[in-house]
């Protein structure tokens, strides 16, 4: 239940990078450096309900822990995987459908900011939120 609460992005650590190796635009990837997102968790036991607002879209995911389940990112790259709680992190294990490469988010509270680690493809980045 740590995760719980609604968190706004604050700053980014070679997130652009990141997104450049995902593949995407650079006047997306620019955009996206500025998508003032809002991300909400609440948790129930092993279910999670989280929703994403930003300037491009409102998107609202259900998910068990555990339980693979298919996710669409802003630029329309499909995923599957699944998210699990190692410890006191939230580790989501995706593989893109086009490629099969993998893509690892860890989700951490650390000195009461949630702090979003992405690795894909040898580069890491990190997205730090703030409670809103």
């Amino acid at each position: 239940m740590t995760f719980n609460g609604t968190w706004k992005v604050d700053r980014n650590e070679n997130y652009e990078k990141f997104m450049e190796q995902m593949g995407v635009n650079m006047v997306k990837r620019k955009l996206a450096s500025h998508d003032n997102l809002k991300i909400t968790l609440e948790q129930t036991g092993d279910k999670f309900n989280v929703k994403e607002v930003s300037n491009f879209r409102t998107l609202e995911i259900n998910f068990t822990l555990g339980v693979t389940f298919d996710y669409s990112l802003a630029d329309s790259t499909e995923l599957t995987g699944s998210w699990v709680i190692e410890g006191d992190t939230l580790k989501g294990t995706f593989t893109r459908k086009d490629n099969g490469k993998v893509l690892t988010t860890v989700r951490t509270i650390v000195n009461g900011e949630l702090v979003q680690s992405y690795s894909y493809d040898g580069v890491e980045a990190k997205r730090i939120f703030k409670r809103a």
